[in-house]
């Protein structure tokens, strides 16, 4: 999964504390990591109390609960919006995946900046600090990353059958992991365009392998 979700337009409350601590924390959590973000800088970020920050959070452990609900939640709206357009504008599944995956890249690389990374990656690498809920909650994200795709590889296989023998539950993984790649070649190289070169990339292949042989 990305932070896309990238993608970060989902309509807010103005006003709303809880909400901007969570994006107060999400930027903290990418720039530094969840061990280095502290419920104290939050709150002279917020310019709260530290008792208006418990109204909101019991502890660091519900904070990072929080933080990837919105993110699974933002993610799902992204992709789903993103996928249901495809499909929208081709009734093919095969060519209304292929558009999918263009609006994706589309979508990427019109970020006003370098993307600032995938708060489910930082989460799995500080995977420690994270009591077994939290751990559940991102590998579900993963797994719904690969339902998604794997789904409608699934569809497509049936109707357009491969060229080749492949592991389509493999090939549903490919967009997770480009992605999430993706991300650290960029944020390494500051170069923004890795990750939507990618993801093109991917529809590139998807249409090689499931394109019928002519003649």
């Amino acid at each position: 999964m990305v932070q896309l979700p990238m993608l970060d337009n989902i309509p807010r409350k103005s006003g709303d504390t809880r909400e901007r601590l969570l994006e107060l924390a999400e930027s903290a959590v990418l720039a530094k990591g969840f061990a280095a973000t502290s419920i104290d800088e939050l709150i002279a970020a917020a310019g709260i109390s530290k008792s208006g920050f418990f109204y909101h959070f019991k502890d660091k452990s519900e904070l990072a609960k929080g933080l990837l609900l919105r993110y699974l939640a933002q993610d799902h709206v992204v992709l789903e919006n993103i996928f249901r357009r495809g499909d929208e504008l081709n009734e093919d599944p095969l060519q209304g995946f292929l558009v999918g995956l263009k609006l994706f890249a589309e979508m990427l690389a019109d970020l006003p900046q370098a993307h600032p990374g995938c708060l489910a990656a930082s989460f799995a690498y500080q995977d420690q600090l994270f009591n077994d809920e939290v751990r559940r909650l991102n590998a579900d994200g993963l797994l719904a990353w690969r339902n998604r795709f794997g789904e409608r590889l699934r569809l497509i296989a049936e109707r357009y059958p491969p060229r080749h023998e492949v592991d389509l539950e493999a090939l549903a993984d490919t967009a997770s992991t480009l992605v999430e790649g993706g991300l650290i070649l960029g944020r390494v190289l500051r170069d923004a365009t890795i990750v939507p070169r990618q993801v093109l990339l991917f529809r590139d292949f998807v249409r090689l392998v499931f394109t019928p042989a002519q003649g």
